[in-house]
């Protein structure tokens, strides 16, 4: 007898859904046409995205003294930017791979999306240290290679280098760690394809994909060595960020706190943005049955551990720049000066965002309700960006010396880069909902017995479990399965239109191909008699029948049923 949660624990998958209905609900964004909601969407990252290619452009040909740099801080918004993003792109491999590891279940309806993220987002950072390097077609300089030039050897000097090192080798192992648990559904998509060259697309992005026992266990092996590999980087790679800073000897940047400090403060941004992300998702692409209030609140939890541990180094920073009475650390970017300076707006912007609103997450209600926790997601990204900033502005504006001090405005050109990033980010994303399964429908499957809400709640009853039935096909009697779902067979028939057979005559649908004597009689059982009805049916209707009857699924569909229904009306 298989092992099930207790009934007490709420379902992670609600509508009781079926097997096939996991399946068409995962290919709808893909075989379908996007919506109107998409288009807006894209269309507004694309042109932010176009805006911030000219940026970069204008950069690379004049060079970086069109930011607002200066003497004193030469460092602003592009290596905020760039740690921001960073930290952006731990989530994903923390709900992918940590999670794995604890074999948590409630990561199978958002581990796509999250390591989706990761990728995407670490693109975002890695163009900035190439940005910033100015004349970047002098980059071979910089590469560890050996010496080609004559007498010029390598210059390993850079802080950023490391993370080019790091970040490489993070975007490394996350790409193939999305990739390979990308398969199943490649191949889903693959055998349910009808045009031959998406078929043939989608079969070149499964890798031969078969669903034998063999494959099943490989992917098995190589998910949980990936998942160990990638567990550390979401250590390493931010503490190794955090160096920039730590190892330095400006006042606010030499504190043996910033390597926890980056990595908590990184899981607390990251999950901010996958619940931004997928709150848009989930109604965008109908995905409410699998990404639900359990997703939310679960990491919600999260958010409320990661963003308590930042606070306490927000306080740890603040007593010890008081503590220890030196007029240096009187005006670091946690400090009574910062707060009280020409810069107070940030420094109160990351409070309020970071430590007090987060704070609502302490009750259930809030805590659990979809449009306060998408507001209070936007708020902590802004929070998070807003420290980066503190960090690195607010400490770089006043050194050892009072006529160095200064203070740093941005240009049209850095806010140009920076908004181009958020639109290629969300150009990248939006065409991976349209293009890729955004859930993972195999291991969502793998759950549905034990989190979904049909088995638990027969379990909690004390009913007999629900089973699939299969249409019963014989050659003298049909009968649709006793469990197809009413309200299918209604909104299938609302959409195709009704039969009267005081006023209508039923048309031989034998004449169309795909359908023979069995098959008619099935649909004469759900409601379907003539060639205008069958005319009617587009990739909705055709989902709908194959959940209803159960039977050769995508068979109307590869037919074109409502093809050839139209041609024999006429």
């Amino acid at each position: 007898m298989g092992h099930y949660e207790a009934p007490i624990r709420e379902a992670i998958i609600t509508g009781n859904k079926t097997y096939h209905d996991i399946t068409v609900d995962v290919a709808a964004p893909i075989e379908g046409k996007a919506n109107k909601n998409w288009w807006i969407a894209f269309i507004i990252a694309l042109v932010a995205f176009l805006w911030g290619i000219g940026a970069i452009a204008y950069t690379i040909g004049t060079g970086i003294g069109v930011w607002g740099l200066n003497n004193r801080i030469n460092w602003a918004w592009d290596i905020t930017n760039f740690v921001w993003w960073v930290g952006i792109g731990h989530a994903g491999t923390l709900i992918s791979a940590v999670l794995l590891l604890f074999r948590q279940k409630w990561r199978m309806g958002i581990n796509r999306s999250a390591e989706a993220m990761t990728i995407f987002a670490v693109v975002q950072a890695g163009m900035f240290p190439l940005i910033h390097m100015g004349r970047i077609w002098d980059g071979f300089y910089t590469l560890p290679i050996p010496n080609q030039l004559g007498s010029l050897w390598v210059n390993f000097n850079s802080p950023l280098l490391w993370d080019v090192f790091a970040i490489s080798t993070y975007l490394s192992v996350s790409l193939v760690f999305w990739w390979t648990g990308l398969l199943p559904d490649f191949a889903m998509i693959r055998d349910r394809a009808t045009k031959p060259f998406q078929k043939k697309i989608y079969s070149l992005l499964s890798f031969g994909w078969s669903g034998k026992a063999k494959d099943w266990q490989r992917f098995e092996e190589v998910s949980l060595v990936l998942a160990g590999l990638a567990t550390p980087l979401v250590l390493s790679v931010h503490t190794i960020v955090s160096f920039d800073f730590a190892t330095s000897v400006i006042p606010g940047w030499h504190s043996t706190v910033y390597p926890p400090y980056f990595v908590a403060g990184a899981v607390f941004s990251g999950f901010a943005m996958v619940q931004t992300l997928l709150l848009i998702m989930r109604k965008v692409s109908n995905l409410e049955y699998y990404i639900t209030r359990v997703h939310v609140e679960n990491m919600n939890k999260v958010i409320l551990v990661t963003g308590g541990i930042v606070t306490v180094a927000y306080l740890s920073e603040l007593f010890v720049g008081w503590y220890t009475g030196s007029s240096y650390e009187d005006f670091v970017y946690l400090s009574v000066g910062a707060a009280t300076g020409p810069y107070w707006w940030a420094f109160w912007s990351l409070i309020i965002c970071n430590s007090i609103i987060p704070q609502l997450f302490w009750f259930k209600k809030i805590r659990t309700h979809y449009v306060w926790t998408f507001v209070i997601s936007i708020f902590i990204n802004i929070g998070m960006w807003f420290e980066r900033f503190d960090i690195i502005v607010i400490n770089l504006s006043r050194g050892h010396l009072p006529s160095s001090w200064t203070q740093f405005s941005p240009t049209f050109v850095d806010i140009g880069i920076f908004i181009g990033t958020l639109g290629f980010f969300f150009v990248l994303f939006l065409l991976y909902a349209r293009t890729f399964p955004v859930i993972a429908q195999a291991e969502v499957k793998s759950i549905l017995k034990s989190s979904g809400d049909n088995y638990k709640r027969a379990r909690a009853t004390g009913e007999a479990l629900p089973k699939a039935k299969p249409v019963v096909v014989a050659a003298e009697k049909v009968t649709v399965s006793s469990d197809a779902k009413e309200e299918q067979t209604n909104s299938l028939l609302s959409s195709l239109g009704t039969f009267d057979a005081s006023t209508q005559k039923a048309d031989d649908l034998k004449k169309v191909k795909g359908i023979g004597p069995v098959m008619e009689k099935t649909l004469n059982q759900i409601g379907i008699y003539t060639f205008d009805q069958v005319s009617k049916m587009t990739n909705k209707e055709y989902d709908l029948l194959d959940s209803i009857t159960g039977s050769f699924p995508g068979r109307a569909e590869r037919d074109d049923w409502a093809g050839q229904a139209k041609k024999l009306k006429s």
